[in-house]
C-alpha cells in the first residue's frame, strides 16, 4: 500500500511552519500569497493585499465554493479579520467539514455576512441545520422529542443598530468566538449573536476553517488581517476496555486503558480521560461529551461496536475521534469494515490480514504530532499486518512500519509456518512480504472529511508492553492528537511504570508460576536501549 502524506491537515503543529506568530496570535494569511489555503484559482486570488473571491457573468457559480484553511482542524478559539463585500453574500465557515456533492464544498457553523442589510453577523448552518440565530439574537440550539429547535432565549441588540454600524463596501472587522459550545459573533466590535448549542446530536467539537463565494449575482469579497487565537478547553476521553480475555498479561483491556487514562490525567495537558469497561458504557450518553472513543477489547464477530454501528456514525460525523487498539481493529467485512475504513482509515480483514507474533523494529517515523517524542524501539507483540486500508484519497499515513521477519509466513524448507486460515497465510500476504518486500504498516492514522482523526495500532496483545515507553508514548500521543488536543513537543509525559503497576487491575489473579523477574529484565532492556 502507498500511503499518501496530507502534512497540512495532520495537525495543528504543522501550521505554526506557514503562519507568522505574535504572542497567542497566529496570523493565517501572510498578504502576499495563498499558502496555506485550499480554492478554486478561478474565483481565488491575492488582491490589494487581501484574498479575494470574485464571481461574474462570465464565472458564475452553480453551487457555494470555499477556499478552505489547511492549517489543521480548529476546536475552541478566537478569530479576526476584516472583510469588504461588493454585492452578494459570503460568511465565514468554523468547526466545518467537507461534503461529499464536490471539491471546496464546506458545511457546518457560518458567521454570515453580505453587501445587504439582513444578515450580517447572524449563525447560518451551511448544509447544517439552516439559521441558527437572527442577527440581535441570544438562543439556544436544542432537540425536543426528537425534532431540532432553536430557542430564542434573549437579545444582544437591535438588528437595526447592528447595520447601522456595518460600513456598506468598505472594511468591516469580524471576531468570532467559539469556546466550548458557546458561539458568539462580533462586527466592529458590536456583538451580533449569542449562541448555545445544546443539540448534543448534531453539534460539532472541532471542524474546519473557510471563506464563502455565493451564488448568485456576480460579486467581489475580500479578506484581509486575518488572525487566530485557540482557546484551551478540557479534551474528553473515553476508554471502552473490552470483557476479560486471554488470562492473566494478555488482552487486559482494562488495565491497559487505566494505565493509559491515568498518564493522560497526569499529564496537566488539558485531557480528561475516563475509563468504561465491558465493551460499552452503562449510560452510553457520556459518549455525546466525548472528544475521542477508545476501544480496546476483543474484535471480529464478538466487537463491541458491531451492533453500534448507526450510534458511532452519529458520533463520528460530529468530527470526533476514534483508536482502536489491537484486537480492536477486527470487525466483520462488510458494514463494520466499511465503517472502520471511514473512522479510521483501516482494519483487519479476515482472509487478508494476519497475526503473528513477531519482533518489529521501528526505526523511522513520519513528521507527525503523534510521533512527538518516540524514539526508535524494538518490541516483541502480535502485530497485526497487511491490513485492509481505505484508498489512497482517504489520506492514510503510516505512523509504525517494518517488514515482518519470512518465519511469520513460511519455514525454511519452504512449507508454510502456519496453514492458511481466516486469521494466518494467504497467497496476497506471502506476495506482498516474500516477492515484493513491502514493509507492512501496523500502527496508522487518518484526517477524515468530517474533521475528525482515526487512529489504529495492531500492537497490545502483551500487557507487559505499555512498560515500554515508545510503544506508550506513541498511543498517548495519538489519542491526544484525535482528541484534537495539542501534543507536547517532547511527547505525553507519562512515569516510567513498574513491574507493580503493570500488575495493577489485571482481570485474572497472578498465577503461580509468574516471573516478576523477567517482567523487569524486559523493563531494564527497553531503558537501556532507549538511553543508548
Amino acid at each position: 500500500m502507498q500511503f499518501r502524506r496530507i502534512l497540512l491537515l495532520l495537525t495543528a503543529l504543522v501550521a505554526s511552519t506557514i503562519t507568522g506568530r505574535a504572542d497567542d496570535w497566529e496570523v493565517l494569511f501572510d498578504g502576499k500569497t495563498l499558502d496555506g489555503w485550499d480554492g478554486d484559482p478561478k474565483i481565488w486570488s491575492v488582491k490589494d493585499g487581501a484574498i479575494t473571491g470574485v464571481t461574474s457573468e462570465q464565472v458564475k457559480l452553480d453551487k457555494n465554493t470555499f477556499i478552505i484553511w489547511r492549517g489543521g482542524e480548529l476546536d475552541n478559539f478566537e478569530l479576526e479579520l476584516e472583510y469588504r463585500i461588493v454585492n452578494g453574500n459570503s460568511g465565514i465557515q468554523y468547526r466545518s467539514f467537507e461534503l461529499p456533492d464536490g471539491k471546496w464544498r464546506i458545511g457546518g457553523y457560518q458567521a454570515d455576512f453580505e453587501a445587504g442589510t439582513t444578515y450580517s453577523g447572524i449563525l447560518y448552518g451551511e448544509a447544517y441545520r439552516g439559521i441558527l440565530a437572527q442577527r440581535g439574537q441570544k438562543t439556544e440550539l436544542v432537540r425536543n422529542d426528537g425534532k431540532f429547535e432553536v430557542k430564542v432565549t434573549g437579545e444582544v441588540g437591535k438588528s437595526e443598530e447592528i447595520q447601522k454600524n456595518i460600513k456598506k463596501e468598505d472594511w468591516n472587522k469580524y471576531r468570532v468566538v467559539a469556546d466550548g459550545f458557546h458561539y458568539q459573533h462580533f462586527i466592529n466590535d458590536m456583538m451580533t449573536v449569542d449562541v448555545t448549542d445544546n443539540d448534543i446530536k448534531e453539534r460539532r467539537a472541532a471542524g474546519l476553517l473557510a471563506l464563502q463565494a455565493h451564488v448568485g449575482p456576480p460579486m467581489t469579497v475580500q479578506f484581509r488581517n486575518i488572525r487566530l487565537k485557540r482557546l484551551p478547553a478540557p479534551k474528553k476521553v473515553a476508554l471502552i476496555a473490552g470483557k476479560p480475555s486471554h488470562g492473566y498479561g494478555a488482552h487486559e483491556h482494562r488495565a491497559g486503558c487505566m494505565i493509559l487514562a491515568e498518564a493522560l490525567n497526569s499529564a496537566n495537558i488539558g485531557i480528561e480521560a475516563t475509563v468504561y469497561t465491558d465493551g460499552w458504557p452503562k449510560d452510553e450518553s457520556v459518549l455525546d461529551h466525548a472528544d475521542t472513543i477508545v476501544i480496546y477489547a476483543d474484535g471480529g464477530g464478538g466487537h463491541p461496536f458491531n451492533s453500534k454501528l448507526d450510534r458511532l456514525r452519529e458520533l463520528e460525523k460530529r468530527g470526533i475521534g476514534m483508536v482502536a487498539i489491537h484486537y480492536g481493529v477486527e470487525v466483520p467485512k462488510g458494514a463494520s469494515g466499511d465503517a472502520f475504513l471511514n473512522w479510521i482509515g483501516g482494519y483487519f480483514e479476515t482472509d487478508w490480514s494476519v497475526n503473528p507474533h513477531w519482533t518489529g523494529n521501528f526505526t523511522t517515523f513520519p513528521k507527525h504530532a503523534i510521533s512527538s517524542g518516540v524514539k526508535p524501539f524494538r518490541i516483541n507483540d502480535e502485530w497485526y499486518y497487511h491490513m485492509r486500508f481505505a484508498g489512497e484519497e482517504a489520506g492514510v499515513v503510516s505512523v509504525l512500519s517494518d517488514l515482518p521477519p519470512k518465519d511469520t509466513l513460511v519455514k525454511e524448507d519452504g512449507s508454510l509456518s502456519r496453514p492458511e486460515g481466516p486469521h494466518s497465510n494467504n497467497p496476497a500476504v506471502r506476495a506482498a512480504v516474500l516477492e515484493r518486500k513491502e514493509a507492512q504498516t501496523v500502527a496508522w492514522a487518518v484526517q477524515r472529511p468530517d474533521a475528525g482523526r482515526g487512529f489504529g495500532f495492531t500492537g497490545g496483545h502483551d500487557h507487559w508492553n505499555w512498560g515500554n515507553r515508545d510503544f506508550r508514548t506513541l498511543v498517548l500521543n495519538a489519542i491526544v492528537w484525535t482528541a484534537h488536543g495539542k501534543v507536547p513537543e517532547g511527547g505525553v509525559p507519562s512515569k516510567d511504570l513498574t513491574v507493580k503497576d503493570l500488575q495493577a487491575n489485571q482481570d485474572y489473579d497472578v498465577p503461580g508460576d509468574f516471573n516478576p523477574a523477567r517482567i523487569q529484565a524486559m523493563l531494564d532492556e527497553w531503558a537501556a536501549a532507549r538511553n543508548r
